[in-house]
């Protein structure tokens, strides 16, 4: 067998798979922008606490936003990705210090922290329509159910986190968010759909059947 040719079979594949993962998430993005506008951009600063975002001064994009007499940005996004993020305790608090329409909130990335839990606060945000968590520490699969509330929510990614190890992990958040159309920047098709609202079936009728006779 010539190895040198398959390492190099292997190696196309691979940059083909990022080729089209980069393609999807610029499409993604400029979707992003098209739809609710240029973010607010937090990203890349080292913050820990979300409190601690309020000294900071959004990044400047090619795309200046427009703000209020009283300083907000007249926006709908805001990035804190690539921060050392851990809860997100005070978030309510930072959409309403940067943006002027903070119950408008449609597009929030908080990627690339040390986030370990899927907060309740962010079923508070109803008008979201874009989370972006991957990258980060979550690890209870359970957890993802807190977004099921949200009625504009069909994009999400969470690829990166510990639950993504959970061989049922894609057919569990396709069936606990039935908006969903994207998933870790790839189409949630309606084929996919089928098949994991089978698995879910099968899987509830599974955990009756364990439940101890009265």
């Amino acid at each position: 067998m010539n190895f040198g040719v398959r390492r190099s079979r292997i190696s196309t594949d691979s940059q083909q798979a990022t080729n089209v993962h980069q393609l999807v998430l610029s499409y993604i993005t400029l979707w992003v922008l098209k739809m609710f506008g240029a973010p607010v951009d937090l990203s890349f600063n080292d913050i820990g606490n979300l409190e601690d975002a309020w000294t900071e001064e959004p990044r400047s994009g090619l795309r200046p936003i427009k703000r209020t007499s009283e300083s907000k940005y007249q926006s709908h996004c805001l990035r804190l990705n690539n921060n050392n993020i851990v809860e997100l305790h005070g978030l309510q608090k930072t959409i309403k210090y940067f943006l002027a329409e903070p119950l408008q909130l449609a597009w929030l990335d908080l990627s690339f922290n040390k986030i370990t839990h899927i907060d309740p606060i962010l079923s508070e945000l109803r008008e979201l329509h874009v989370l972006y968590l991957h990258g980060n520490g979550i690890y209870i699969p359970s957890e993802v159910e807190r977004l099921g509330v949200l009625p504009h929510l069909h994009t999400i990614t969470l690829h990166g986190n510990i639950i993504e190890a959970d061989k049922n992990y894609r057919n569990h958040v396709i069936t606990t968010l039935p908006r969903l159309k994207t998933m870790d920047f790839s189409a949630v098709t309606r084929q996919e759909r089928i098949m994991a609202n089978l698995w879910h079936q099968s899987n509830s009728r599974s955990r009756r059947g364990k439940k101890p006779a009265q």
